[in-house]
């Protein structure tokens, strides 16, 4: 049997495939136990053109905790806007096996309020 972490790399694995057939911008996420991280990537997959993390110092003095869905939400915002900037509207949304659940799904909320579209 494999363990939580090989199957969740496997998910993962399968949808960055999946993205790549499509040529587009995703928006990727990190989950740890104490914070949470957003990157855009470029549609090749190899420079990130944009990043937030709920470990970065504005969001620290804001938020007492880096790991709970109100962090999340900041970091989405953070990141949508971050990408706005860029030019970027449309993206593919890449949660990197997790479950679209608690953090994920408050980052991803987050982001299509401040103007992200997947």
């Amino acid at each position: 049997m494999q363990d939580k972490n090989v199957s969740r790399v496997r998910r993962a694995q399968q949808t960055r495939r999946r993205i790549a057939g499509l040529r587009a911008v995703r928006l990727t996420v990190h989950r740890s136990n104490c914070h949470i991280y957003a990157q855009v990537v470029d549609a090749s997959g190899t420079n990130i053109l944009a990043s937030a993390s709920s470990a970065e110092k504005e969001v620290r003095e804001a938020m007492s905790n880096g790991g709970n869905v109100a962090a999340a939400a900041e970091v989405g915002k953070r990141i949508a806007q971050k990408a706005k900037q860029l030019g970027i509207e449309a993206i593919a949304f890449d949660r990197a096996g997790y479950r679209y659940h608690g953090r994920v799904k408050a980052l991803a909320e987050a982001a299509r309020e401040h103007g992200l579209k997947f």
